[in-house]
């Protein structure tokens, strides 16, 4: 077998710009600065809040018949035992479950719920496992606990990918998924099917990620194509999305720091673990207290009565985060995944080590040659370029609703200083050797 299997994170940074970096920051800096002016001067009042799509009757019956829940449901239970399976009793050496779990399922998921809306919950298979156990009752969740407990997997699983060093071999994929599925599945057992909107943390990422999808839910659980900015605005304003999305940008972030030259020479007589550990709580730090002061500042104009959820000003604004950390995701993961990505589906000919040839492409190499580093690099300042203007758009939106018009462009300035700031720190990272 001729696969080769690379480190299973974020790629590396890329010095090959087609444009200066300097050039690059500075251009998309002003995008960003220009869309927000721009929209200051003429969107002066809501246009996503409470939009109404156009219904999708057909695909409703088509995604809600019977038949259907029970293919995904088969597929969501078919693809857990792959991999638990592969991961457990496969060559560890040349081994697919590493890779469909970091490439397939984590970078996967994305162009998933995307695309396909709310599917997630539909085939997961923590989800059925526990519904097997029917109860006449469940625990109710605790109070206050929101998103919490998807935050605490989420920042497990990410220091698995980004810090611990042996986070590829098979049998550490097949310890973490196993714990996590018991974990789960145990959940929701006792507190029933709410816990996976809520505990799961592969389950709400994926239902996170839908918000900004064009297929979503109206009111009477029916699809409708919509606006997927409208979509976004529905994102709960509950304690917790806020640190489960500055989580995922800060983790982002961190990946690319941890591929530059200069952190190499500065951790190179520490510890990996403790060095790596300490390196990814103060970027994910660093992120959240940006935010969390940028929102803050904001709240120094005076706010619509009642215009805020229980996560406060921070939790109105949350969801403008969704589109950056979309944004620095396809920037350190498009090439990753389709490069590694291909070593799933060429070690799937032989899942468990027996030397079978399932799928006709043993001894078949990665295609390296399919894309060129310019287009590359390209597409990873597009991404985040186009994901902080979509998060300005959706943060001015909810301005609009939050302040007095004479107060919306003053009041705005923090939010706008901070996502100038994210957007040349990423394009930086991306391009940093």
């Amino acid at each position: 077998m001729l696969v080769q299997l690379l480190p299973l994170h974020g790629i590396g940074g890329r010095g090959d710009l087609p444009v200066p970096l300097w050039l690059a920051i500075y251009s998309a800096g002003a995008a960003v600065a220009v869309s927000f002016f721009a929209l200051a001067a003429f969107w002066s009042r809501p246009r996503f809040e409470g939009t109404v799509g156009r219904p999708l009757g057909v695909l409703t019956r088509i995604v809600d018949a019977p038949a259907t829940r029970v293919v995904l449901k088969v597929v969501g239970l078919v693809l857990l035992a792959l991999l638990l399976g592969a991961a457990w009793l496969g060559d560890p050496s040349l081994n697919p479950a590493p890779t469909w779990l970091y490439v397939w399922i984590w970078v996967g998921i994305i162009p998933l719920s995307l695309l396909c809306g709310p599917i997630w919950r539909l085939a997961n298979p923590l989800r059925t496992i526990a519904g097997v156990v029917r109860r006449t009752s469940y625990r109710p969740l605790p109070r206050g606990i929101a998103y919490w407990p998807a935050v605490a997997g989420l920042a497990g699983f990410l220091w698995l990918e980004l810090v611990y060093p042996e986070g590829s071999d098979p049998r550490v994929v097949a310890f973490f998924a196993t714990t996590y599925a018991v974990l789960n599945v145990a959940a929701g057992i006792v507190y029933g099917p709410a816990w996976f909107g809520t505990g799961d943390s592969f389950e709400v990422y994926a239902e996170v990620l839908a918000r900004l999808s064009p297929l979503g839910r109206d009111g009477h659980g029916r699809l409708e194509l919509r606006n997927p900015l409208a979509g976004l605005a529905t994102m709960p304003q509950e304690p917790g999305i806020v640190g489960l999305l500055c989580l995922l940008l800060g983790s982002t972030a961190f990946d690319g720091i941890s591929r530059w030259s200069v952190w190499t020479r500065l951790t190179g007589g520490i510890a990996h673990i403790p060095a790596y550990t300490l390196g990814l709580v103060v970027t994910v730090a660093i992120v959240t207290g940006l935010f969390l002061l940028a929102a803050r500042t904001t709240g120094a104009a005076r706010i619509r009565p009642g215009a805020v959820g229980a996560a406060g000003l921070p939790g109105a604004f949350a969801h403008s985060l969704l589109p950056i950390a979309i944004g620095y995701a396809v920037a350190h993961y498009f090439s990753f995944a389709l490069f590694q990505g291909q070593a799933g589906w060429l070690l799937a000919t032989d899942p468990f080590g027996r030397g079978w040839d399932l799928l006709g492409t043993s001894g078949t190499p990665i295609d390296y040659a399919f894309l060129g580093t310019g287009l590359i690099a390209g597409i990873q300042i597009g991404a985040i370029v186009l994901g902080h203007v979509l998060g300005v758009v959706s943060a001015h939106d909810r301005a609009t609703g939050l302040f007095r018009r004479r107060q919306l462009r003053r009041a705005q300035y923090p939010m706008l200083a901070a996502m100038v700031a994210f957007t040349a720190g990423g394009i930086a990272l991306v391009t940093a050797s």
